[in-house]
């Protein structure tokens, strides 16, 4: 069954060809090379009439494209070690690696935690197609942390009820760089998509959609900070974009802001610290919701990974604080 997009044009996406628009958003996973052949095949529609790879957006446009979806067989199980925090008949809960792609996309069909769930549960949800089976919501390929994926229809359509419904509580823990002012605060700034460059998300679109973002210091190290992260709404790269736009970027981000930071690091040691995390230093600790099926509340947490966990001992010991137990602040 193949996949339907459908998109109304926004101001800021006027002027973009048809083919870069869509190769460039988050929810669709072909390259530009196959989108080029599927709007050959008459699978895009500009305004109910067949597109063009060359034609230009226009506000107001409405674009609908059909996605060919890969085969069910070309989705393969693998036995990929998958952390499981819990599990029932309905639903599991993984806190996935940092590293660890959601699901297959382009160029990328093997190795992802689609591949590991195929594996693990045989009877996963087909919801979402075959390239997302059970599928609710994701996590970034550099984010760490916990993730709840359904086993079942039932549950698949409860929990995205309630992800649609913000009724889903995510908290993250995100080491950023600088000593933060002030002990917590919010972020209330809108989230859209990057004017020049479109595979980035910015505080500066001219459309962007209201995003807010609540912080509280966890930890402080002089050269950086720990902080505990709760969103309100779940824009993409909202934490990244928000924590940047505030003066303070995560460490390990490159793409938002972390490299120029970087690069003000006088202490070459620490510096080689924060160069050798090469992702962004974010972990989703906390999940809460209602499980879509027996109604009972669920409370889940997961502890830092290693590699923070490693980078957070340095950066205490450095600063002179006492050593991390783990027992001072639970995640």
């Amino acid at each position: 069954m193949n996949n339907i997009h459908t998109f109304l044009i926004e101001k800021e996406e006027s002027g973009v060809r048809i083919d870069v628009f869509l190769a460039s958003h988050p929810r669709v996973s072909l390259s530009r090379a196959q989108i080029q052949k599927a709007i050959a095949a008459g699978r895009v529609l500009l305004n109910d009439s067949p597109a063009k790879a060359g034609m230009r957006l226009r506000e107001g446009n409405r674009l609908v494209f059909e996605e060919p979806s890969v085969a069910a067989y070309d989705v393969l199980a693998e036995n990929i070690p998958l952390p499981i925090v819990y599990e029932d008949a309905f639903l599991l809960v993984v806190d996935k690696p940092a590293g660890l792609v959601v699901h297959p996309a382009a160029g990328n069909y093997r190795g992802t935690l689609v591949n590991a769930l195929l594996f693990h549960c045989r009877d996963l949800s087909g919801i979402g197609g075959v390239m997302r089976p059970g599928i609710v919501h994701r996590l970034d390929k550099g984010t760490s942390g916990l993730m709840v994926v359904a086993k079942s229809d039932a549950a698949h359509q409860g929990l995205a009820a309630q992800f649609k419904k913000h009724e889903v509580r995510k908290g993250y823990r995100a080491l950023v760089y600088g000593d933060v002012r002030g002990e917590a605060g919010m972020i209330d700034a809108p989230v859209g998509r990057d004017t020049v460059d479109r595979k980035k998300m910015s505080t500066r679109s001219r459309r962007g959609k209201t995003a807010r973002t609540h912080w509280r210091v966890c930890e402080r190290y002089g050269a950086a900070t720990l902080l505990d992260v709760d969103i309100e709404t779940g824009r993409t790269h909202q934490i990244r974009v928000h924590l940047q736009h505030a003066g303070y970027p995560i460490v390990g981000d490159a793409i938002y802001g972390a490299g120029q930071r970087l690069l003000t690091v006088a202490d070459t040691l620490l510096r080689a610290r924060f160069k050798a995390l090469s992702r962004p230093a974010l972990h989703a600790a906390r999940l809460s919701f209602t499980h879509p099926v027996t109604g009972l509340p669920l409370d889940f947490s997961a502890p830092l990974p290693p590699d923070m966990t490693v980078l957070c001992e340095f950066l205490s010991g450095a600063a002179g604080l006492p050593p991390r137990t783990g027992k001072e602040k639970k995640e």
